[in-house]
């Protein structure tokens, strides 16, 4: 059902309003009318489409009934299909009628001016944002399902940060040349690894975001009269982040707008371009007190007087849904190895990197100086991955029990499209919350139902 808004008419003067291409408008016919009226009378000019609905019914104009008595309910509808070349460029006159019929007792007049305002996303997860009939404004999950997904931008794309990309508020770059790539490793388990090709200037901090384009159509003079305004609610605001750089390429012109307490911006569209391209990044995993779901509105307001407060006269909205954490099963192919060198285990590592050299797979060893005599090194992370129709990128999962290799994954792991998540425990950690407790399964099939990412498996002090 299309979106619809009432609009007050006057005998006095005449009144001017924007339709927004695809919604609708609701005449007050009744409101406005003289007080010795009992009939009306529509025209519009050719670009409006009229309906009277009367008696509960709805008649597209014009019609063999010439005049509609003013009864309780009387509604006038319109829409308009094509945009408006110029400002109030279509008309809808109401003429009231007496008792005794003949000459107008009143006339209120209403200028027109359609515009289209969208708010967009990669709902069909294409890997592109394009325009949809999908329902925007909800998200269901599967193959067949839409809506657009978002990840959490939690890699450190410049080696100078000392944090993940989503602990700050500015747009950063690896400006390197040549080839970089990542790790996806898996002590002694396997995962993909994925390279990335850096070029000067390049802005992979972008890319790991998904980008959200508001497209604006008509006459330029009512977007600089009326207020454009992109928003997320409150609850929304501390889970996301949005940059926005205008009409420019230079990254140092990509501003933080919406996010943390910026929970709304006012658009100026560009006189020369329909869209504005915003970048989003999810800030948060989602979690026990997180769906995972964010919705961003846009809403055009109109202020008929100084003095007023604006009136929204239309809104979009979209829904993403942030990727959650996926962990990667140990049934992968392994494709590098990490030990830990401790004292007295010399023999081990060497054992260890014959193994991993006879699987023609890299060897990292962990020197004493970063682990501080903690061996345990899959007690300390578990690795998984995010994606999205754009991007995908490994993430490793620190775990809460902070013994020697605490930093190790920060310092060592965290880096360009590889990232990085935490979580302490809220009482304090036992030996539980070690990550040897944390396994998933491959895929799997149980009474019926698939698990095609495999099932978590975590570890308990008591038998079951």
């Amino acid at each position: 059902m299309a979106q619809q808004r009432r609009v007050q008419l006057s005998t006095q003067r005449p009144t001017s309003t924007v339709c927004v291409l695809g919604t609708e408008l609701s005449l007050d016919v009744c409101g406005s009318a003289p007080k010795d009226a009992v009939a009306f009378h529509v025209q519009g000019t050719p670009g409006v489409k009229l309906y009277v609905v009367h008696e509960t019914q709805s008649v597209k104009l014009p019609s063999s009934v010439c005049r509609w008595p003013l009864a309780a309910g009387a509604e006038v509808l319109l829409a308009m299909d094509a945009l408006s070349k110029d400002v109030g460029d279509e008309k809808v006159r109401i003429s009231y009628f007496g008792e005794a019929g003949g000459v107008p007792v009143g006339r209120a007049m209403l200028y027109l001016t359609c515009v289209d305002v969208s708010l967009d996303t990669d709902a069909s997860r294409s890997g592109a944002v394009s325009r949809t009939l999908l329902d925007k404004a909800t998200w269901t999950w599967g193959p067949d399902g839409h809506g657009a997904i978002l990840l959490v931008n939690c890699d450190r794309d410049d080696p100078k940060a000392e944090t993940p990309d989503n602990r700050d508020t500015a747009v950063r770059s690896y400006a390197g040349t040549g080839t970089s790539h990542t790790r996806n490793p898996g002590f002694l388990c396997f995962s993909p690894r994925i390279f990335l090709s850096y070029t000067p200037f390049s802005t992979p901090d972008l890319k790991d975001m998904s980008q959200m384009v508001l497209r604006t159509r008509g006459p330029h003079t009512i977007f600089a009269g009326h207020r454009l305004l992109l928003h997320v609610d409150y609850g929304d605001a501390d889970k996301v982040g949005v940059f926005y750089g205008g009409n420019s390429v230079a990254l140092e012109e990509y501003k933080h707008v919406l996010g943390g307490s910026k929970l709304a911006y006012t658009v100026k569209p560009s006189r020369h371009q329909e869209e504005s391209i915003f970048y989003v990044e999810g800030l948060a995993f989602p979690d026990v007190g997180f769906s995972g779901l964010v919705a961003f509105h846009v809403t055009l307001l109109e202020s008929p007087e100084k003095g007023l407060l604006e009136t929204p006269i239309f809104t979009d909205t979209v829904v993403f849904r942030v990727a959650p954490w996926i962990m990667t099963p140990n049934t992968a192919a392994p494709l590098e190895v990490f030990v830990c060198s401790v004292d007295n285990n010399e023999d081990f590592v060497a054992s260890v990197g014959a193994l991993a050299e006879k699987a023609k797979c890299p060897l990292t060893v962990c020197p004493l100086l970063e682990n501080r005599q903690d061996r345990w090194i899959q007690d300390e992370v578990e690795f998984g991955y995010v994606q999205a129709p754009h991007k995908t990128f490994p993430v490793v999962f620190d775990s809460p029990r902070d013994r020697g290799l605490k930093d190790f994954p920060v310092k060592s792991i965290l880096g360009p499209d590889f990232g990085y998540v935490a979580r302490q425990a809220p009482e304090g950690s036992s030996s539980l919350d070690s990550f040897g407790n944390l396994e998933v399964s491959p895929p799997v099939t149980v009474r019926g139902k698939e698990y095609p990412l495999g099932r978590i498996l975590i570890g308990s002090s008591f038998p079951r």
